[in-house]
């Protein structure tokens, strides 16, 4: 196959694929459902602490 070719092929992401990649998105979310929330809720916390931090402090002079 030539790359000329390979460029102007225009076949595209067909139903199937899209709804297959879905069902793998959805599976992983609900398997790692905890450690997501426990890694989003850690986050969270750190930039809210770090946030306060920062309006807390007042310039050096």
């Amino acid at each position: 196959m030539e790359f000329k070719s390979f460029i102007e092929e225009e076949d595209g992401i067909g139903t199937v694929e899209v709804v297959l990649l879905l069902v793998i998105i959805v599976v992983l979310v609900v398997m790692f459902r905890n450690k997501i929330k426990e890694v989003v809720s850690n986050a969270l916390n750190k930039i809210n602490e770090r946030g306060s931090d920062v309006i807390s402090t007042e310039p050096d002079k």
